[in-house]
Parts: structure tokens; C-alpha cells; sequence
């Protein structure tokens, strides 16, 4: 999937959207982008005291961080080495980020740990199975609709039982699909709600008899800790 930055004409409409009185969720689907991307957008460009979202002022300063990124050098590989001997060890990129920042050993967001990640894992590589936490960050952000179909007749995710929802006891997962940038790779995620676990298969192709078979094997790992699975409406989730 492509990110496309939002544009001069989005934050206008953003800023009269939000003085009208819609709140992030309903100016994104106004927006046609996700509500992260709002979220994100409002929380780095509206005034750090009051609050207020300035068109001028937010286009003033994302320019700068982009400037100040095009001027930032690329990692060395030694450097990126000490992330991959954290992930290894089982470390989300989260921590990573957070520990190499807090150690001054390295300045590095968890975002651009994903992207090597996704990268690596285009090339062929397998950095992607030392990922143990929840990717909710990774998925569909940056706008970007699906143009997989849908299910008919679908049920809303408000309507799990409320055990589920809560969060209170092991056992309930979720599933997702997250396709690579260049549409050639894939890979199906479960994630545990209450504890974060993550297990990952490898897909080559975004179907349903590829999930299902990839996801009867993840679900083999440990039988004993599945009580329900929660997916969205896509169609590799079918049948």
C-alpha cells in the first residue's frame, strides 16, 4: 500500500470541518482518509497550547519536517544491525525505538522499523517472523481503501459478545491481512486481545483458501488458547 501526504486542500477542509464542530472520525470519512491520518495530522500542526488547527501554520510545519527529513542521513548498517539483534530477541519495534532513544544509542521511530521490516520482507527475507506485537498501527493506515469485495449481509464488530470485547480473558483473537507495498507479498497476523501476542503466516497470494490454510496452522501452534476469532469483512475471510 502507498501513502500519499495529505494535501494543502485537505487541511483546508480540514480546518473548516473542525470549525463547523465534526470531530477526527467524521472528517475522515468526509476526507476519504483514515482517521489515524487526521488524528496524526491534527496532533503535529495545531497550536501546542490552545489547540487550534491553522492552515498556514500546519502547512508551514510539515514542510519543515519534511526538510529536516530530506537532510537526515540514511542509517548505516551498523546501526540498523542493533535493531535486528533486539528483534531477535523478541523485541517490538516499539521498545526498540524507545530503548535505543532513551539509551542515546540511536534516534529511530517504530514506524521506520515496519518499513525495513516490509522492506526485508519483499526482498525475501524473514524479519517479519520476530515481530510479536500487535501491528494496528501498520493496518490500512495513510487512507488507503480497500479494493478487495466485501461481504454481504455482514456483521457489525459492535455486535461480539461483551467478553470479547473487553479484553478480560485470554483466548479471543483477532485476524488480519496486510498486503506489501508492491501487492507480491502478504501475510496473515492473529493477535490476542488481552495479552498482544502476535503470530504471523506468510501468504503468497491474498485468498481465502491461502488464509484459511495458513490460519489452521497458526491455530495448531496452541489450540488451547483460541475461544473466538474476530475479522473484519474482507473477502479472503469467506467461506
Amino acid at each position: 500500500m502507498s501513502y500519499h501526504q495529505i494535501t494543502s486542500e485537505e487541511r483546508y477542509r480540514l480546518s473548516a470541518l473542525r470549525r463547523q464542530g465534526l470531530g477526527n472520525p467524521q472528517i475522515a470519512r468526509m476526507l476519504r482518509r483514515h482517521r489515524s491520518t487526521i488524528w496524526r495530522e491534527v496532533r503535529r500542526n495545531a497550536h501546542p497550547t490552545d489547540g487550534r488547527y491553522k492552515v498556514e501554520k500546519a502547512i508551514e510545519r510539515a514542510s519543515g519536517r519534511r526538510r529536516r527529513a530530506r537532510s537526515q542521513p540514511r542509517f548505516r548498517p551498523g546501526q540498523l544491525e542493533r535493531v535486528w539483534r533486539l528483534l531477535r530477541r523478541c523485541w517490538s519495534p516499539e521498545q526498540i525505538a524507545g530503548h535505543l532513544g532513551a539509551s542515546g544509542a540511536l534516534s529511530i521511530s517504530h514506524e521506520t522499523i515496519y518499513r525495513h521490516i516490509w522492506r526485508d520482507l519483499r526482498l525475501g527475507g524473514e524479519l517479519y517472523r520476530y515481530l510479536r506485537c500487535a501491528m494496528k498501527q501498520r493496518r490500512k493506515r495513510y487512507g488507503t481503501y480497500e479494493r478487495r469485495g466485501r461481504r454481504a449481509g455482514k456483521r457489525m464488530i459492535e455486535k461480539r459478545p461483551r467478553r470479547v470485547a473487553e479484553r478480560r480473558q485470554l483466548g479471543h483473537w483477532e485476524i488480519d491481512t496486510v498486503l506489501g507495498k508492491s501487492s507480491k507479498h502478504c501475510i496473515v497476523s492473529l493477535v490476542e486481545r488481552k495479552s498482544g501476542y502476535l503470530q504471523i503466516g506468510k501468504l503468497t497470494a491474498r485468498t481465502k483458501e491461502q488464509t484459511s490454510a495458513a490460519t489452521i496452522e497458526l491455530i495448531r501452534r496452541h489450540p488451547h488458547l483460541f475461544q473466538t476469532i474476530t475479522a473484519d469483512n474482507g473477502t479472503e475471510f469467506h467461506g
